[in-house]
């Protein structure tokens, strides 16, 4: 399997690209192989696999769960999707900073952050498919979330009008209130 990662400028969050043989018959793709991935920083015994379809302009996120810290590695399955992760570990060096990337379907590169760091996405197409492999299984009574739009962070989104978000992303906290509460020392650098 040929593979490599790249460095995106935040300690923990790297891209993993891959090249897919294929034939007319189509492609086969191991999305995650442990003795392979694990070699290049990307060890994670995954416990959960989602997938989510969402319109263009649908913004989703930031999204991190704090009791159960998950590891993610996410991949665009259908169209094209930007996706985001942000750095929430007290006393890093990269706090409150961000990474984001256009990812497109037949592209066979993922998206892999430690825990600790908030993800999201916006999709740029009609449709977009993001499938998620995650280190822990989920909990409704850990999670939390960041503003998409938080002023302090100031991600990019390119949006092509007015995002569509849920009323839980809409009224999420700020990175600041965040890293007020207790449960933000659960992330440390």
């Amino acid at each position: 399997m040929d593979i490599r990662t790249e460095q995106t400028g935040l300690d923990g969050l790297v891209i993993v690209h891959q090249q897919i043989a294929g034939d007319e018959r189509g492609y086969f793709q191991e999305v995650y192989r442990d003795d392979v991935f694990r070699p290049l920083g990307v060890g994670m015994a995954v416990m959960q696999i989602n997938k989510s379809r969402s319109a263009k302009n649908v913004v989703r996120g930031l999204h991190f769960q704090w009791d159960r810290p998950l590891a993610k590695l996410m991949r665009v399955t259908l169209g094209r999707a930007f996706l985001v992760a942000v750095d929430i570990r007290k006393n890093s060096p990269t706090l409150g900073k961000w990474y984001g990337r256009e990812f497109h379907q037949g592209e066979y590169a993922q998206l892999y952050g430690e825990p600790g760091f908030a993800r999201g996405f916006c999709a740029l197409t009609d449709f977009a498919e993001i499938e998620y492999l995650g280190t822990a299984t989920y909990n409704p009574n850990g999670e939390s979330g960041i503003r998409w739009d938080d002023a302090e962070i100031g991600i990019a989104w390119p949006l092509d009008g007015a995002p569509t978000l849920s009323a839980k992303d809409r009224d999420a906290q700020s990175l600041r209130q965040w890293l007020a509460r207790p449960e933000a020392d659960r992330f440390r650098s």
